[in-house]
């Protein structure tokens, strides 16, 4: 039988076998930190549960762009196929800084380019706002509009005196529903952990209506290092693991109790879940 996401996970993990997740000569895998050796050691033991071939480890920012395009794919071949459970008229596509495509070109966030004109002009608005309140999240999925045709396709629902404001109904002249904020971090280390929390409090501050889902899938082997983001609540939903099943391995293997105590804390605690549970999660 062919399962969906079991299969799109192993393309998943095979596509990053062929990319960035790599070990170099002197056997460290790629997503390690040099200069721990819990950390390689961990590292490895997935690598090695997921087959990995040796291969000169990759630049990091290439790392970032490749981890971000994994994910972005992972996501097309399983959410879309959900429909039963979370209809809709649904693209995902990667955000970043480089595409056309803006946060405020949603409807949650479009007054966010009028402040954004604003400072252009006056730079004491500017010295005040500063520009934290514009994020760019790695991978987005965003739901289309509907017309009033497709609205009344089982039954006549809208009338044309009141819904006047309903983000969903595309007559109303709004823009495209952010649905969900997925940011990649192939690696966690101190000071880029916290990047992802800002721009969730971002999203959470700075917009008018739904709160879009805010989560965060990374390829970080230590468990310390993922406490750093996934500890806590009000922020991000949920810190997804690239590969969690081969992670916990990988920790038990290594005899580190500590790491296992708080891998334990994060996995019963409901703040890690496995690359595999994020498709039906962005269907709540």
């Amino acid at each position: 039988m062919d399962f969906l996401i079991a299969q799109a996970r192993k393309k998943y993990h095979r596509d990053l076998l062929e990319s960035i997740l790599t070990i170099d000569k002197e056997g460290i895998p790629s997503n390690a930190d040099r200069s721990s050796k819990i950390s390689i050691s961990i590292a490895k033991g997935i690598t090695d549960r997921l087959i990995a071939s040796t291969q000169e480890k990759a630049l990091g920012q290439t790392c970032g762009k490749k981890f971000e395009e994994c994910n972005m794919q992972f996501i097309q071949n399983t959410f879309p196929y959900l429909q039963h459970l979370r209809p809709g008229k649904w693209h995902v596509i990667k955000l970043g800084n480089n595409n056309k495509l803006k946060t405020y070109d949603f409807a949650q966030y479009e007054h966010l380019n009028y402040l954004n004109e604003l400072t252009k002009t006056n730079s004491q608005l500017a010295a005040s706002l500063g520009n934290d309140y514009m994020v760019s999240p790695d991978v987005i999925i965003y739901r289309e509009l509907y017309s009033d045709d497709e609205i009344n396709a089982s039954q006549i629902i809208i009338s044309d005196n009141l819904m006047q404001a309903a983000d969903l109904r595309k007559q109303n002249g709004g823009k495209p529903i952010l649905h969900a904020s997925i940011s990649a971090k192939w690696t966690i280390r101190t000071d880029r952990a916290q990047n992802s929390r800002t721009e969730a409090l971002n999203l959470i501050r700075n917009r008018k209506g739904h709160l879009p889902h805010i989560v965060v899938v990374t390829g970080e082997p230590l468990p310390s290092r993922l406490s750093s983001l996934a500890l806590g609540t009000g922020d991000i939903d949920c810190v997804y693991h690239f590969a969690l099943y081969e992670l916990i391995d990988a920790v038990r293997s290594s005899g580190a109790e500590d790491a296992m105590d708080m891998l334990n804390v994060l996995i019963k605690g409901k703040r890690l879940k496995d690359i595999s549970d994020l498709p039906l999660d962005l269907c709540v």
